[in-house]
């Protein structure tokens, strides 16, 4: 069976570091619907939810910080943005565990769907004030730290 959200290079905003995250978020995603689809318990589903959850608050504040330094217009929107989005999952999880309650279908294509919007439009929208303000040269990583990256560290179970 496919997964929820199949990865493709349209979804790239063009700084690497964005862009590899998002790969990661959206194999969080597509983790929580195998475990969904495959019937692999509450908890299971809730646990891979808090993972997502968790990963995605970094990923924003990785977000963030490169638009306050690049001196983004648009930062104010995109961090409220952000900020909803955390409120709905937070009040999702407290419900999920106050009710006993399995994560729905309609809850993974909320978040593939706002995923996918929020790539296409706000953070393409900052990839395209990255690359205007000069910082190209910034945007990929370079040869040693794409080797570094790309090695599985013991560390990464935890994510």
């Amino acid at each position: 069976m496919a997964d929820l959200f199949q990865w493709s290079n349209e979804f790239n905003i063009d700084i690497q570091e964005i862009d590899e995250q998002h790969k990661v978020l959206v194999g969080l995603l597509n983790e929580l619907h195998r475990a969904i689809r495959e019937h692999h318990g509450k908890a299971t589903s809730r646990e891979i939810l808090k993972r997502l959850a968790e990963y995605t608050r970094t990923h924003f504040l990785l977000e963030e910080s490169l638009m306050r330094l690049t001196h983004y217009p648009g930062f104010e929107l995109h961090k409220q943005q952000h900020q909803e989005l955390m409120t709905q999952v937070d009040a999702l999880q407290t419900k999920l565990e106050r009710e006993n309650a399995a994560i729905s279908f309609e809850l993974l294509h909320f978040l593939k769907n706002w995923l996918v919007q929020h790539i296409n439009d706000s953070d393409k929208r900052f990839g395209m004030h990255f690359h205007k303000a000069g910082l190209v040269s910034y945007a990929k990583w370079t040869a040693e730290v794409e080797t570094t990256m790309k090695k599985k560290k013991w560390w990464w179970k935890f994510w």
